[in-house]
This record gives structure tokens, C-alpha cells and sequence, in this order.
């Protein structure tokens, strides 16, 4: 079954100068978020960007599927840490996205974890929807 999700933003203002706030998304979870250019290409100064969501929302969409990769393998993970990071360039775009896992999993050696996790990466469907992304890089290894 297909779902739909849902943010709402409310942008005041020029791209430099305005700011906007994440006023509400289909779960609840969170909201409201403030970004604005300066949280995008300097520094956040406690407000979020574009990028940062999508490194969130990237992380985690990498972990649920190496997590089924590996319990399909027989091998379900005890514990996964992923972490994304996603570089954007003023003027150009995303120009660069990496991610890092560390996996607590019993009864896989390091080169299949590797192999599950490039799998994970070719395969969840936020990687797939960044496929853009000029330069993609991958390091993971065992705990």
C-alpha cells in the first residue's frame, strides 16, 4: 500500500534575508522547525536546512534496509549506527553524500556486512531518490 507524507512550510521573506518554519508534517513528531539560508550555507545557529533533513531522513532510510538486508541473510543486527552527511555548495547543489555504519551483527564476517551495506545503499529508496548526487561514498565496517 502506497502512503503519503506531508511537510508544510510557511517562507517570509527574499532567499538571503527570509526565513522559513517547517509548520507541520503528517506525523506530528516535529514541527515547528525553522530554517534559513544562513542554516543551508553557513552555519545553522540552531535552525535546520534542507540538507540536514535529508541526511536525517537518509540515515535512517539506509538503516531499515541494511537491518531487513541482513535478517533476510539470516544474520538480523544486533545494532547498526549510521550516519549521513550531505555537502551542498551555494551556487551548484548537493554536491557530495556519505555514509558511515558501524553493525553489531552476530554470525557475518566484515566483507558481507560490507556487501549488505552497499546493497542497502544501491536499494533504499532515499538512496535511489539521490541518485543525482555526484559523488556518493559508503564506509562500513563491523563493531
Amino acid at each position: 500500500m502506497a502512503t503519503d507524507r506531508k511537510a508544510e512550510v510557511v517562507w517570509l521573506g527574499d532567499l538571503t534575508n527570509g526565513s522559513g518554519t517547517i509548520e507541520n508534517v503528517t506525523s506530528g513528531a516535529f514541527a515547528p522547525l525553522d530554517v534559513s539560508w544562513a542554516s543551508r550555507s553557513e552555519e545553522p545557529g540552531g535552525k535546520t536546512s534542507p540538507e540536514e533533513l535529508i541526511a536525517a531522513a537518509w540515515a535512517s532510510c539506509f538503516s531499515m534496509a541494511l537491518s531487513a538486508g541482513l535478517a533476510k541473510g539470516g544474520t538480523p543486527p544486533e545494532k547498526l549506527e549510521t550516519s549521513a552527511t550531505v555537502t551542498f555548495q551555494p551556487g551548484t547543489g548537493i554536491t557530495k553524500g556519505a555514509l558511515t555504519v558501524r553493525g553489531t551483527v552476530p554470525g557475518i564476517d566484515g566483507e558481507a556486512f560490507v556487501e549488505a551495506a552497499e546493497t542497502a545503499k544501491q536499494n533504499c529508496p532515499v538512496s535511489k531518490a539521490l541518485t543525482g548526487i555526484p559523488e556518493i561514498s559508503l564506509d562500513a565496517s563491523l563493531a
